[in-house]
């Protein structure tokens, strides 16, 4: 008899077959399902605790899943499809999420009926390729204006922590923001936001500017400054030590006051240096001395110590100042301007508004809440709202909103359905029902009911080409979303159905999982 071969190491696990592809679709619904009351405007938030007691509260999926503690490698490729959405297109995270859920259980009904999980996989990428299609015919032929895009923005945030009162001031700032910065195209890193809380979120404002969490380092500064010359430095205002360790014998008072004096006038130079280039305002990414602190402040300089690296880069974008390694022949050229630098008060802390630089090309949304929750969440809104205008701008478009998109995108895919042969219809077909299952769960949360809702959608898109479900009130109805002013970016959709395909059909090819002890 042959000796049995042992290829696994002790201990390891093997799944196999069926089982293997249960285990896997299971996991993957599941996250799914634990995102799914976070869609729409009308949406549920999640509270999450990890294990020291901080908490997050909120509806962002990306943020929901990227919390959860997700084990299951079937699983954690759901939440890598909310996190290519979140870095690709901003928002659209829990729509991905869900059709990937949703693409997953129908694959687990087709499987059933005995189709080969090949057949499957071709008739998913056979969909989303029509998918594609539905979504080019459906972005509309209109001039991006910025009343268009408040729209974009403003269907982003609602539902987010915003408050429908400040959906609409928050969606115009956003614009102004993006609008701002913007030359040939948008670079996101222009483009900053700023929490404090102590105000309500109407408070929000937008700074044309760079804000530093910096207080002076001398109280005899100017805390304001018109019109300001700024330098940015790289280097410790301090006195230069040697780099060999080195002794120095002092055998009189005069060598001793020497000395003193020749270090006294080191740290003066600094000062006197800066006066002598014109510059009013001073930020140091290191160390300024105390002594040399006190030189600037009689020369009527305000200085900032220990800004951080990633600050001083926006700074010396805003203000076009250079980042000097040493104050030695400081040049004119060096030096960058600002209409204002205030340092304003909040509660405890300080901060420093930075405005009107020379390129002007920075700006700051600095967010206000009555909470720490309550400006977490506003800030996840705004950055989402940021990413889904440059997306509209940049990347082909905008397309209603409200589930029309998908409601539109069910009905061309299963158009086509039709015209394929063999097995595959029936996963095109499947394809179409998980991409209705959105406007579904849209309904649901928005408290319609989910049947009779996806009915009267499908009546109203067939009738008049346009059918969304639009927040009214505590519930919902079946409208126009274009009239209600609900639009999405074009990119948003594309990444969604890519994304979802892609991960539920590599799940799905899964036979085998063989796990390490």
């Amino acid at each position: 008899m042959q000796q049995p071969l042992f290829i696994l190491s002790e201990g390891s696990q093997r799944t196999r077959g069926q089982a293997a592809q249960d285990s896997n679709i299971r996991a993957g619904k599941a996250v799914a399902n634990s995102v799914r009351t976070t869609l729409g405007p009308r949406g549920m938030d999640k509270m999450l605790v990890d294990s020291s007691g901080d908490v997050v509260i909120t509806n962002d999926g990306a943020t929901i899943l990227n919390k959860m503690d997700i084990e299951h490698p079937a699983a954690q490729m759901i939440v890598e499809v909310s996190e290519t959405q979140e870095i690709e297109v901003g928002d659209g995270t829990t729509t991905a999420a869900v059709l990937s859920g949703e693409l997953l259980a129908k694959a687990e009904d087709l499987l059933e009926q005995d189709l080969h999980p090949t057949v499957i996989v071709e008739g998913y990428h056979e969909a989303a390729r029509l998918a594609q299609e539905a979504i080019e015919n459906e972005v509309l032929d209109i001039d991006l204006e910025d009343d268009i895009l408040e729209q974009v923005a403003e269907s982003s945030m609602t539902g987010k922590g915003t408050g429908d009162v400040t959906a609409d001031v928050l969606a115009r700032q956003v614009v102004s923001a993006v609008r701002q910065v913007a030359v040939d195209d948008v670079n996101r890193e222009d483009i900053h936001i700023h929490t404090r809380t102590g105000a309500s979120s109407s408070a929000t404002e937008l700074v044309e500017g760079v804000i530093v969490d910096k207080a002076p380092v001398n109280d005899n500064m100017p805390r304001s400054v018109q019109d300001a010359t700024v330098a940015i430095l790289d280097a410790k205002l301090d006195v230069r030590k040697g780099e060999v360790d080195t002794e120095y014998n002092i055998t009189s008072v005069d060598q001793l006051n020497a000395a003193i004096e020749a270090e006294e006038g080191e740290l003066r130079g600094y000062a006197e240096s800066l006066k002598e280039a014109g510059v009013d305002v001073l930020f140091c990414t290191k160390k300024i001395e105390d002594r040399v602190a006190g030189y600037l402040a009689d020369h009527g300089i305000l200085a900032f110590k220990s800004v951080k690296s990633k600050d001083a880069k926006s700074l010396a974008k805003a203000t076009g100042a250079k980042r000097l390694g040493t104050l030695k022949d400081l040049d004119e050229s060096d030096i960058g301007s600002a209409d204002s630098i205030d340092v304003r008060k909040f509660g405890d802390d300080e901060l420093t508004f930075i405005e009107g630089g020379t390129d002007a090309k920075n700006v700051t949304l600095f967010v206000r809440g009555g909470t720490e929750h309550v400006v977490d969440e506003l800030e996840r809104a705004l950055n989402d709202a940021i990413d889904v205008v440059i997306a509209a701008l940049d990347k082909g478009g905008v397309v209603p909103g409200a589930g029309a998109t998908e409601i539109a995108i069910a009905d061309h895919v299963r158009g086509h359905a039709a015209s394929v042969e063999g097995r595959k219809q029936l996963a095109i077909e499947a394809f179409a029902d998980a991409v209705d299952a959105l406007p579904r769960t849209l309904a649901e949360n928005t408290g319609m009911d989910s049947i009779d809702a996806l009915v009267d959608l499908r009546a109203m898109h067939d009738a008049e080409g346009i059918a969304g479900i639009i927040s009214s009130g505590r519930s919902g109805e079946i409208g126009n979303p274009i009239e209600a002013g609900i639009l999405d970016p074009a990119a948003v959709k594309r990444e969604a159905v890519e994304s979802a395909t892609e991960a539920s059909t590599m799940i799905l090819r899964i036979d085998d999982v063989i796990a390490a002890e």
